[in-house]
């Protein structure tokens, strides 16, 4: 070791001294606006502001950092699709993974977090390990209190060569994970400071069709981790319709089409759903789109006045039809465990008739005989979803039914607990958003404007594109273009984006998931941010791809 005389002492004094002055002129100053009061006080002290901090006997002394904080510019706010919703920006070095760092939890989170935290260190090529304390190089993951925040939110800490990541509950923690995944993959490091993040609209998804064209199982999982890292959190699946019924059936094997999923193919779509906070939404559509199941059933066929056969539509007045479907409701029930069904009630075609009491006598007639001589065809379709959703209640599960399956008028009304699904307001018996906001239901959104991906484009479907959801679109405009009142806003409880396969053979289904990308990436940024983007379009598609 070199001898250290108190002349050698005093020019290495003097030459820190210096550099330090000519540090202090190379940094940039930052405006006003940029200065956040949380930035101001990260700030370094100026040599002689507060003495040296002394070691206590026996420890060992703590190395100095490289370079001082207040040698970086006041940090920025990530690059991440959707947006992080606030960034209180300090000066630091950022982070970046090393060889020796991990991702951690303390012990007593780790049944809740090992999940986030094992995927998390996969995905950075991070070791991982349960620990009360993170040690240098870090990410913590960590549950706060319940209530400390709202449902989904996370805080995202980067200081002092760490990195932590605390919510109120596991899915806040998780997308605090993908905002730093998303940092690393697009900068390489994430920024010094810290990120304040939550969702606008607690449904943010996408709505899949498998039953008109078959998805094989590993192209939907593939769909569940690109949402997952867009934050999304709900996947509907629509698997039974007129030209296919698509998942494997105890009670009725005779209406499973081929190729179809296995209920073990089902189990690990939704295993990896929930490890992913992803909902599965399953529909069995009914009274309508039914002609896979009247195949096998042709006796509950609807039939009209003349006796000709309805495409798609079961005879409600039928006691058989209901109990068909119920079995098919109890027997998928326990196949998806996650929170909400959907029990379909669109396009039923003895309501979009002129005269539905004269073309269907039969239905008219058992609608008198249950509500009164005054009853009409739509009591009895709404008594038909009321009963399908008394049968799916008792699970639990919110309920969910297309906007045209809801009547005005009638003797019969649906439960208000079942959500709107507001896809159209061109069918008969649609109607404007406002009559379900201004009674009180609450709303999804599905534009069939903005929303709707139609393979082959039929009946002047367009398919829709990335930017015009980002620029034009919010979860208020509900139908057309045009914007409910901000009155309603938190009625309406998010958006999915929904691909229909009415023309299966017109894409594949890379050709689907090339297509739907750049629209599901900004329908996340316009589910999680109520505010108007910050970026124009150009740099966010720029951003979604280097991401991507």
């Amino acid at each position: 070791m070199r001898q250290r005389t108190s002349r050698s002492r005093r020019s290495r004094a003097l030459a820190s001294a210096a550099a330090a002055a000519l540090v202090s002129l190379a940094v940039p100053a930052c405006s006003a606006g940029a200065e956040t009061s949380r930035a101001a006080t990260d700030t370094a002290r100026a040599p002689g502001d507060a003495p040296a901090p002394v070691t206590p006997p026996g420890a060992t002394p703590a190395a100095p950092p490289s370079t001082p904080a207040s040698a970086y510019p006041l940090s920025t706010a990530p690059s991440t699709v959707p947006a992080v919703r606030a960034h209180r920006a300090a000066r630091g070095p950022g982070w970046k993974p090393a060889p020796a760092a991990r991702v951690v939890v303390a012990p007593a989170d780790s049944a809740a977090l090992s999940d986030e935290a094992k995927l998390l260190a996969g995905e950075l090529k991070l070791g991982y390990a349960e620990a009360a304390e993170p040690g240098p190089g870090d990410v913590q993951l960590a549950l706060g209190a319940k209530g400390s925040g709202p449902p989904e939110s996370y805080t995202l800490t980067v200081r002092d060569g760490r990195v932590r990541i605390a919510g109120p509950d596991e899915a806040g923690v998780f997308y605090g994970t993908r905002t730093l995944k998303q940092e690393i993959r697009g900068a390489g490091s994430a920024p010094e400071g810290t990120v304040e993040d939550a969702p606008a609209k607690p449904q943010r998804g996408l709505n899949l069709d498998i039953a008109r064209k078959n998805f094989t199982p590993a192209w939907i999982e593939d769909r569940l981790r690109e949402m997952a890292d867009l934050k999304l959190n709900q996947l509907g699946l629509h698997f039974s319709d007129d030209q296919a019924f698509r998942i494997q059936s105890d009670s009725h094997p005779e209406i499973v089409s081929t190729p179809h999923l296995t209920k073990a193919q089902v189990r690990g779509i939704t295993a990896l759903a929930a490890r992913l906070h992803i909902t599965v939404v399953p529909e069995i559509d009914s009274p309508g789109h039914l002609g896979a199941v009247l195949r096998a059933h042709p006796g509950l066929q609807l039939r009209d006045a003349q006796g000709r056969a309805v495409k798609g539509a079961v005879d409600i007045a039928n006691p058989a039809s209901a109990r068909l479907v119920d079995e098919l409701l109890r027997e998928y029930l326990p196949l998806f465990p996650a929170g909400a069904w959907h029990l379909g009630a669109d396009e039923y075609q003895a309501l979009v008739v002129r005269d539905p009491q004269a073309s269907f006598p039969k239905l008219a007639a058992a609608a008198r005989a249950r509500y009164g001589p005054t009853a009409r065809v739509q009591d009895l379709a709404t008594g038909w979803l009321g009963d399908r959703a008394a049968v799916v209640r008792p699970s639990g599960k919110a309920l969910k039914a297309w906007n045209d399956g809801f009547f005005k008028g009638g003797i019969a009304t649906a439960a208000p607990d079942i959500q709107a699904e507001y896809w159209t307001g061109k069918e008969i018996g649609a109607r404007p958003p406002l009559e379900y906001l201004s009674a009180g239901r609450k709303v999804v959104n599905l534009n069939d404007e903005y929303l709707y991906y139609v393979l082959g484009q039929p009946n002047q479907f367009t398919y829709p594109t990335g930017r015009r959801i980002y620029e034009e679109w919010t979860p208020r405009v509900l139908r057309g273009t045009a914007a409910v009142p901000a009155g309603y806003d938190a009625q309406i409880l998010g958006a999915r984006l929904a691909v229909w396969c009415d023309l299966a053979g017109a894409q594949t289904q890379d050709q689907v998931a090339a297509g739907i990308r750049l629209p599901l990436a900004a329908l996340s940024q316009k589910v999680w941010d109520a505010r108007a983007p910050q970026a124009p379009w150009t740099a966010f598609k720029a951003l979604a791809d280097r991401l991507g």
